[in-house]
């Protein structure tokens, strides 16, 4: 019995031992020059790679491949609008997990810097913010308007309970967390970012807070006391300058954002950075004892409706591809590139004597699928939901809709040719006359108004808008309702009498599928195919007109044959041996009903 008694006293001091072990927090502080992990200097190398456009079942392969190209930190930004979706709704599981994001980057031997919004920017819908924060009377977001604090509270702590746990400072990975984000290329209250800091304590995070901003904007975004890292600039003469100025005449010098690639709105050409023109200045501020975060090392795919859109006075509206490609290291399937092998062996020559770096995972296999046949349909405006009927057009917020589409309608007095008027249209638009398409409407073209001709007697109008996502940067950042946002015009008079159906599309298992002929109007098609191997792999939408596309219930973002993407990445961990699912929303091109996939995207392809 004495035995056993001290059997168990032994495995339970070496269970605690072992937790005290998993959990021994480490230090991680400031010198005049550089970082100091437990009191020796580290030199952070870190990459972007957001946990929302990578599947959870990849973010460990990521990880891997992270390693092997010689990182020791991953970034990520916390979304706001993916964890409370609603009103005090929070979602921390399945894709959203972030906390275990974070211990899988620790199993994996990195470190983490955390970026928890509230404003993220990052090409992302609303720079991250929830949609409904507009539906509440005078609330301005980054400011210290009362209503906008009292969200962002309640936010910050929830995501505090996920992630404060996990900081180094209490046994985790988490090294430094960022309080609001490039505020200084927006305002220049330093109120405003002290309450932050505040907010950001009470939630628990209590170790290394900073803020970062490009050069022109770091003297209004950085606060007295915090480091101040910088974006956008690498010669590290500045950087320890502009830093230093910033920061007591001290360091460390981080380069928050250092971007080897950039990102691809609808219409313009695809955005490549040649390797080559990078790895010197990578060598010389790796030389220079710089730390660094590469935006990104890893962009994998914008799905749903997530992404956001620039637009300001000089230029149009924007709306940014699905694909986020980015040109990264690390290609949109997590495939090592060639500036990935030539990054590699740049920090090769910066590690520790006696220190290696893993082998680089192989290329994943791909496949290519031929004649995927889409035999059901569904004309879109045989699939609507209950309406909601107002004199006037709704938007959106007004909805109670965050994204996808909604279809206003209205009956209108034919017999006479006359203009219809969009006001302030956000973003797309197919108008149909009795059930006809009769043209579309593109708010990247400044379009808002187009001649019909209406046959005699009562006439049906249908309009269906598209948000094609937030603006996610900006003083614009204050007018991002969605839908039709003012008023509609026909022949010079205000049309009333709407009666308007929600389709956020959030899920499609949901459609009933009549195979009736649908003629040049939107319709959903679905379809099936059978694998008996799995891999990656990129749907061919070229030859389709504009939509959205499901595969396994799993949205893969939109398609656009304006380009450069023509391609949908499917990542073979969405893909099953047997039977799959597929459902294409086409909103341009009713009659097609067949599609390819092939081994290779295609991101660069304007039509």
């Amino acid at each position: 019995m004495a035995f056993k008694k001290t059997l168990i006293f032994s495995l339970i001091l070496l269970l605690a031992f072992s937790l005290k072990a998993q959990k021994a927090p480490h230090t991680f502080t400031l010198s005049d020059s550089a970082f100091l992990l437990d009191g020796k200097p580290f030199q952070m190398i870190s990459g972007e790679m957001h946990y929302p456009r990578v599947p959870r079942e990849a973010w460990r392969a990521r990880m891997k491949m992270a390693k092997a190209m010689g990182l020791n930190t991953i970034g990520t930004y916390v979304f706001w609008n993916l964890h409370e979706p609603q009103k005090g709704k929070f979602d921390f599981s399945g894709n959203n997990d972030v906390a275990e994001f974070v211990k899988i980057a620790k199993e994996e031997g990195l470190w983490v810097i955390l970026r928890p919004s509230p404003y993220v920017c990052a090409e992302w819908e609303f720079g991250g913010y929830p949609y409904w924060l507009q539906n509440e009377k005078g609330l301005i977001v980054r400011s210290k308007e009362e209503k906008y604090l009292k969200e962002y509270e309640t936010y910050i702590k929830e995501v505090g309970k996920q992630l404060a746990p996990l900081q180094v400072n209490h046994g985790g990975n988490i090294l430094m967390v960022q309080i609001e984000n490039e505020y200084g290329s927006y305002g220049s209250d330093k109120e405003y970012l002290s309450i932050n800091q505040r907010l950001f304590k009470e939630a628990g995070f209590d170790g290394l807070l900073y803020t970062c901003d490009p050069p022109e904007a770091i003297v209004n975004g950085h606060l007295p006391g915090l480091l101040a890292a910088i974006n956008g600039i690498d010669d590290p003469a500045k950087v320890k300058k502009i830093i230093a100025d910033n920061h007591d005449g001290k360091g460390p010098f981080y380069i928050a954002e250092w971007y080897p690639a950039w990102f691809d709105w609808w219409g313009t050409a695809h955005h490549t950075v040649p390797a080559e023109k990078y790895t010197g200045r990578l060598d010389s501020v790796l030389s220079a004892g710089l730390s660094i975060n590469m935006y990104m090392f890893h962009g994998g795919t914008t799905r749903g409706f997530m992404n956001g859109a620039n637009y300001d006075d000089s230029h149009p509206y924007e709306p940014q591809i699905s694909s986020y490609d980015y040109d990264a290291p690390l290609d949109e399937a997590g495939n090592a590139t060639h500036k990935f092998m030539l990054f590699r062996s740049v920090i090769a020559k910066h590690l520790s004597a006696g220190q290696t770096l893993p082998p680089v995972p192989a290329i994943k296999p791909t496949i290519a699928i031929n004649n995927i046949k889409l035999n059901q349909s569904a004309g879109l405006l045989d699939i609507l939901p209950k309406p909601v009927i107002n004199k006037t057009p709704l938007t959106f917020e007004e909805l109670n809709q965050d994204y996808g589409f909604v279809l206003y309608q209205t009956t209108l007095t034919g017999g006479k040719t006359g203009t219809l008027e969009l006001n302030e249209l956000r973003d797309y638009a197919v108008i149909m006359v009795n059930g006809k398409r009769a043209g579309v409407l593109d708010r990247r073209h400044n379009q808002n108004s187009i001649q019909l001709t209406l046959p005699k007697g009562k006439v049906k109008l249908d309009i269906l808008v598209e948000n094609l996502g937030r603006i996610n940067f900006g003083p614009y950042l204050l007018k991002n309702k969605k839908g039709i946002t003012e008023n509609v015009k026909f022949d010079g008079k205000e049309v009333y009498n709407w009666a308007m159906y929600s389709l956020p599309f959030k899920q499609v298992n949901n459609i009933t599928y009549t195979n009736k002929k649908v003629a040049n109007l939107p319709v959903v098609r679905k379809g099936s195919f059978q694998l008996s191997k799995v891999g990656d792999t990129y749907l061919d939408m070229s030859h389709w007109g504009k939509g959205v596309v499901w595969i396994n219930g799993h949205s893969l973002g939109r398609y656009w044959s304006v380009g450069p993407q023509q391609t949908l990445y499917v990542p073979v961990e969405w893909l099953k041996k047997g039977n799959n699912d597929i459902v294409v929303l086409e909103l341009l091109d009713s009659d097609k009903n067949a599609l390819n996939s092939t081994k290779a995207p295609i991101l660069n392809k304007l039509q």
